[in-house]
């Protein structure tokens, strides 16, 4: 008997503290008194970065082709092998040019016949004409077929010396010192050069010092500088962080699909030859940093009372007191509004409204004071990382405790966990 009068009291208690935690669950959500999540304003580190991803290519990079059509007879070198300048790297068939060089020496012998034979005739024709033995036109044509042996012996010279040039092109030597990344070629594979060299090498300069081909949205490009440090990762090295510095922003504009880029240029020290050409780079361009700022949790600036929260209702009227007494005053010496703006703001354009970016350096949040009430607190805004933002100026300081948001029991009635805020049902002052 007592066992059950003992169960059935424990089950009234049960039921009296789940109807009051009930109540003061549907107390709250009327009153809209929920409880509020703080962050305190704490010091520390500000980095503003611009992000895009860039190609990794040699500082130098030769595309060694050939000036003359053949098949590839030797090639001497192939991938990641180092050459020297004026290392010969291949051979191409130089048979059909070789025959060209003696076919143009022929050539040039026979214009040094026909000179000779020229100028004798013209020393015959001097003689005779000196004695008025011919005309005027018989030296004059004696002249003309002279110097025409010489045009055309300076013309055959001129083949000649072409025809060892190709000759000599015929051996493909490496322009610079370097590394060879490409190998576009074969022995026995034919070449022709008749339209457009073709590449049968690529040589990187120096893979020590790379560069970082990065494409910046023309969005962020007025923030990038030559000079600035840059960081970056690529897939094979994902644990670890590159640094370089920008060299160069390039002018010229790249347009893909009416999105216009532009180029940077970063250099990149590679001592350990982990980064190759080609690799593809996560960028972090370094625009801005903060040490040691005041700063201030974005949540803040993003946070707005409810207003049926009756903690708030007494600094809200304060509030509009002050921007109805501040819009009377600029009224009657007719300026501009300022930092109270119209329509119930406290920015105006160029100023931040509570909560809302607005392109300007102001803001208004709100904070727990020593009494643990809520009260308003005017910030002039410094830069901003996404996460945090810099506080330059206003009633503010380390420790102090700032709003975030409210904390919002989820459906299994747990009151830790914080969620979204509800739409309000009013329209706030701010």
């Amino acid at each position: 008997m007592k066992r059950k009068i003992i169960r059935v009291l424990i089950l009234v208690l049960v039921l009296v503290a789940a109807g009051l935690a009930v109540a003061f669950y549907l107390n709250n959500r009327n009153s809209g008194q929920y409880p509020l999540k703080t962050a305190k304003v704490d010091v520390g580190d500000i980095e503003v970065y611009v992000t895009t991803t860039g190609t990794l290519n040699p500082v130098t990079l030769v595309q060694v082709g050939t000036q003359v059509s053949g098949t590839i007879a030797k090639i001497y070198v192939d991938f990641n092998d180092a050459v020297k300048k004026g290392q010969i790297l291949a051979q191409i068939d130089s048979t059909f040019l070789a025959a060209q060089v003696r076919d143009a020496e022929a050539q040039v012998e026979r214009a040094r016949a026909q000179v000779n034979q020229a100028q004798r005739e013209l020393n015959r024709i001097k003689e005779l004409y000196a004695k008025n033995l011919v005309s005027q036109a018989d030296y004059d044509q004696a002249l003309t077929n002279y110097e025409t042996a010489l045009a055309q012996l300076k013309s055959a010279e001129a083949q000649l010396e072409r025809a060892r040039v190709n000759l000599k092109y015929s051996t493909i030597y490496s322009p610079i010192d370097g590394i060879v990344i490409s190998r576009n070629v074969d022995v026995g594979q034919t070449v022709a050069a008749s339209l457009q060299a073709p590449t049968l090498f690529t040589i990187a300069n120096d893979l020590r010092k790379m560069r970082v081909e990065a494409n910046v949205d023309e969005a962020d490009i007025g923030k990038v500088k030559p000079g600035q440090t840059v960081y970056f990762t690529v897939d094979a090295y994902p644990d670890e962080q590159f640094v370089g510095r920008v060299s160069q922003v390039r002018l010229q504009p790249i347009n893909v699909q009416n999105v216009i880029n532009y180029t940077v240029i970063i250099d990149v020290e590679n001592k350990e030859l982990k980064l190759k050409p080609g690799m593809t780079a996560n960028v972090k361009i370094l625009i801005d940093k903060r040490e040691n700022a005041l700063r201030i949790p974005n949540l803040a600036l993003r946070f707005k009372p409810d207003p049926q929260d009756k903690r708030f209702a007494k600094a809200m009227e304060e509030m509009q007191k002050r921007r109805e007494e501040f819009m009377r005053r600029r009224q009657q010496e007719g300026g501009s509004p300022g930092f109270f703006g119209p329509q119930g703001g406290f920015g105006g354009q160029n100023v931040q409204r509570q909560g809302q970016f607005l392109g300007g350096s102001r803001a208004i949040v709100w904070v727990i004071d020593e009494n643990k009430n809520p009260k308003p607190v005017f910030l002039r805004l410094g830069i901003t990382d996404g996460n945090y933002t810099e506080v330059v100026g206003g009633n503010l300081k380390e420790g102090d405790e700032i709003i975030t948001g409210y904390i919002f029991p989820t459906a299994s009635n747990n009151p830790s966990r914080t969620q979204q805020p509800f739409q309000f049902r009013g329209r706030t002052p701010f």
